[in-house]
């Protein structure tokens, strides 16, 4: 399983990679570099067999950005785009009894809560297509590519103690990743993202964009051995990110 996962990962990267490679020898050339700063919101969950049922659990993420555009293809424009992120991904259970109704545990009277945040550095390298301006205006976006993550801590946010947490009522009694600590702290999949970019001559680029992650690998071991044959991260995002050039070559150009 890790190694198809991984072959999937490389053929991905490459394919992202070869239509930089072949435009820069028939495009017009482009040498302007950028670099920022991002931040916006994650839902995420995680992709558990056997099922748990989860909600979205809500977190940050935020770092920085860097930005090289090396070719305009007709009304294209490529480039490479990347990030180094924190992020706090992770689940939120769904606790539920055979009725749809909320678990009540019987020492605390609430509707029992549980999530677990996990923190990641996260690296996004991403081949990006734009089509608009490039100094002064609008510009649409599309990006995609490998991600790869290193878990750093957990956090786990409760209501009940786990002794003595209702599970009998539970339609979903699976538990055991509540106190299961994280065994793989590499993380990697594929992400991708499309959005809009606006760009001031002296200002700078705003974008905001819609991102999606897709986790190739899995949190805890998968081995028959293990509990879970399958617990891969994912997640929704949204975020701003500003950049500000470097250098630009567009003006030596005209």
């Amino acid at each position: 399983m890790k190694m198809r996962n991984r072959s999937i990962l490389c053929i991905i990267s490459l394919l992202m990679l070869f239509p930089l490679s072949s435009l820069a020898q028939v495009g017009e050339h482009r040498n302007d570099l950028a670099i920022g700063v991002n931040g916006g919101y994650m839902l995420s969950n995680v992709g558990f067999v056997p099922k748990v049922n989860q909600t979205f659990h809500g977190g940050y993420t935020g770092g920085l950005s860097l930005r090289y555009v090396c070719e305009k293809y007709f009304n294209s424009i490529c480039s490479i785009y990347a990030e180094l992120n924190y992020a706090q991904m992770g689940w939120k259970e769904d606790i539920l009894d055979r009725e749809d109704q909320p678990v009540i545990n019987e020492e605390t009277q609430q509707a029992e809560s549980f999530s677990r945040t996990l923190n990641y550095v996260q690296l996004p390298i991403f081949a990006r297509l734009g089509w608009g301006r490039e100094q002064k205006g609008v510009q649409f976006f599309f990006q995609a590519g490998p991600q790869l993550g290193y878990y750093l801590s957990d956090k786990v946010t409760k209501n009940f103690e786990l002794d003595k947490r209702n599970s009998w009522k539970r339609a979903n009694d699976e538990v055991h990743q509540d106190t299961m600590a994280v065994e793989n702290k590499l993380d990697y999949g594929i992400a991708a993202g499309i959005g809009m970019e606006y760009s001031f001559p002296k200002l700078g680029h705003f974008m905001l964009e819609a991102r999606y992650y897709y986790g190739l690998g899995n949190i805890y071991k998968d081995t028959k051995r293990d509990y879970f044959g399958k617990s891969n991260n994912s997640s929704i995002i949204v975020k701003l990110t500003y950049l500000f050039d470097l250098k630009k070559t567009k003006q030596s150009l005209k």
